[in-house]
């Protein structure tokens, strides 16, 4: 097979969810660097626009539009207005979510859980459902799910957000046995301790002894930036991964290997 462009991603078409900040923001801008066109889909309109500049700028065709991945009847309406501006999607990226501080599940309110359980899990799943359906039905296809440290350890603070983190590996899995047939590769991320907003309490002076001791768990001794695990994405949303699902990539700086 001629290696040349493995990983170019053009004429390609990519969702990125919660692609407005952080990772998915990373995630986005490589795609769009790689040659793919990328719609985003996230809240704030604010930081839509932000995003949306930065993908025009590189060239790419692209959309920001103003989604809440928990309101399940917007997921296919969105869906499909990108296949009508940008085309048939090629590349789904399931990053949204966020992580209620709950201090355990003796203080998490039931309302609390589900919305976590519903932006992480559910929303990746019903996303994924609409999209592996045009999939099918063009015999090619990627799904990138987005995991965490917390897919593999569990947290006495966080204790939805881990739920959720560890179900999306075994969803992988699930769809990744399922879809293979059609052509569609179905993998996840699992980045380690990355500087993004949702994780900037713990850099503070009040969460030091944290902050400690994730250093000292990591040997690359330092914080990871989001676009360090945008090339995991645009290899997982490549040809060069055409033989590749149900892996959990671990981007992690070598946090987990301890």
């Amino acid at each position: 097979m001629d290696s040349r462009g493995l990983f170019d991603l053009s004429g390609r078409v990519a969702i990125v969810t919660g692609g407005n900040g952080g990772i998915g923001r990373g995630i986005a801008i490589g795609l769009a660097e790689a040659g793919a066109a990328v719609a985003v889909f996230g809240r704030n309109a604010d930081k839509n626009a932000r995003v949306l500049e930065e993908l025009q700028a590189i060239g790419c065709r692209s959309l920001a539009m103003t989604v809440d991945v928990t309101n399940r009847d917007g997921l296919e309406p969105a869906f499909q207005r990108v296949e009508r501006e940008l085309g048939e999607v090629d590349i789904l990226v399931n990053n949204a979510g966020h992580a209620n501080l709950s201090g355990g599940v003796l203080l998490e309110k039931p309302a609390d859980w589900d919305r976590v359980i519903d932006t992480h899990l559910n929303a990746a799943f019903l996303l994924s459902k609409v999209s592996a359906t045009a999939m099918v039905m063009r015999r090619r296809g990627k799904i990138i799910n987005v995991g965490s440290m917390y897919s593999f350890f569990g947290s006495g603070l966080i204790p939805s957000y881990s739920a959720a983190k560890g179900a999306i590996i075994q969803l992988t899995k699930s769809m990744a046995i399922e879809l293979a047939p059609h052509n569609i590769q179905v993998n996840a991320i699992a980045p380690g301790w990355i500087e993004t907003e949702m994780t900037a309490p713990v850099r503070t002076v009040a969460m030091n002894a944290m902050n400690d001791e994730i250093m000292a768990r990591t040997p690359a001794g330092r914080w990871g930036r989001p676009e360090e695990v945008a090339g995991t994405a645009v290899y997982l949303a490549s040809r060069a991964s055409d033989f590749v699902t149900g892996a959990t990539v671990r981007v992690d700086g070598g946090y987990s290997i301890r």
